[in-house]
């Protein structure tokens, strides 16, 4: 009830402006000490990828794009937090406005285009970390960067920050960093995922640390293309596979004026896309390779379905913008 009074007073402002209002008010409570944790009563660990998460749900990347409200986030129950997108060098993002939210249809669509602070920012906000659950780190290429060049911008973004992290991210799927999903394709993805895997060997036997690299995809592939795609997952060895981002799909019906803006979709519309991938990559992957689900989760009942089409680890955005921190504790299984 609290939830969707907050709720109903940040939907009458600029949905960007929002993000930044609410954020900013968690913070500050956090700080003085007046934000109770409900994290410590949401135990139902799960070990993956060599790390045990407290439960399964988690934060999306996208929501902390710098890192800098970890620990008021950590306060609300998530058993781990992904943070980014994250480049190596600061730059703004797309125009404005770029940020819509779809009311009557649950959904939020973003043209954002990896507005970030850049990594030495981000690594000082790190240092101020006190969350104890499990961090990811999703990391991607500057839009001047170009494609041929990609792996450099990923190679840097892992270098910087596999210390941190208890995971990190590969961005290669926003719809919104022209020619980025480029990188989804077999030959670059195959060429990025082995340069990414020398450089997470490098870090072990430096450090004795294994870092795991997850992969986060498209709803937006046809299945020949997920199965090649998965193909190169087990070639490559790659820890874990994020299934989805947000779609530049406009075939489910949609309500909202919003619904013709350019950019990704995410919410409720984005859930069977989403999961119909999960199902695939379920069929074609060992048990081995922990698939993560994100993509509608707005309730219990979506939650389980991700569950059941294959996902181990789960995580919202679009479904926690709209239900709040109740939604953390009745998916967190």
């Amino acid at each position: 009830m609290i939830y969707q009074l907050i709720r109903n007073i940040l939907f009458q402002i600029d949905p960007e402006k929002a993000h930044d209002v609410a954020l900013k008010g968690l913070a500050r409570l956090e700080r003085f000490g007046l934000l109770p944790s409900t994290a410590l009563d949401i135990k139902t660990p799960i070990t993956l990828m060599g790390l045990t998460f407290k439960n399964r749900i988690g934060l999306a990347a996208g929501l902390d794009k710098n890192g800098e409200y970890i620990n008021a986030l950590g306060k609300l129950g998530f058993g781990h937090i992904e943070i980014g997108t994250v480049t190596p060098k600061p730059q703004q993002g797309n125009p404005k406005p770029r940020l819509f939210r779809l009311v009557e249809d649950e959904a939020i669509i973003n043209r954002m285009g990896f507005n970030c602070k850049g990594a030495d920012y981000v690594l000082k906000q790190l240092e101020q970390k006190h969350y104890e659950g499990k961090l990811g780190i999703n990391i991607g290429k500057n839009k001047d960067t170009p494609i041929d060049k990609a792996i450099d911008d990923y190679l840097l973004g892992f270098n910087r920050f596999a210390s941190h992290a208890d995971y990190i991210t590969i961005n290669i799927s926003s719809p919104n960093t022209e020619k980025l999903r480029e990188l989804q394709q077999a030959d670059n993805l195959s060429i990025l995922l082995n340069e990414l895997k020398k450089a997470q060997a490098a870090h072990k036997e430096k450090t004795a640390e294994y870092v795991p690299l997850v992969v986060k995809i498209a709803p937006d592939l046809t299945e020949t293309e997920i199965k090649a795609m998965a193909a190169i997952f087990m070639q490559s060895g790659i820890d874990g596979v994020i299934a989805t981002n947000t779609t530049v799909s406009r075939s489910m019906q949609l309500y909202s004026a919003y619904a013709k803006e350019t950019g990704g979709l995410s919410g409720r519309p984005l859930f069977k896309e989403s999961t119909q991938v999960l199902q695939t990559l379920k069929r074609e992957m060992p048990d081995q390779i922990p698939l993560i689900g994100v993509g509608g989760i707005m309730d219990k009942a979506s939650a389980l379905e991700k569950l059941n089409a294959g996902a181990q680890l789960l995580q919202i955005y679009s479904g926690f913008i709209y239900h709040g921190p109740q939604l953390i504790r009745e998916c967190a299984f």
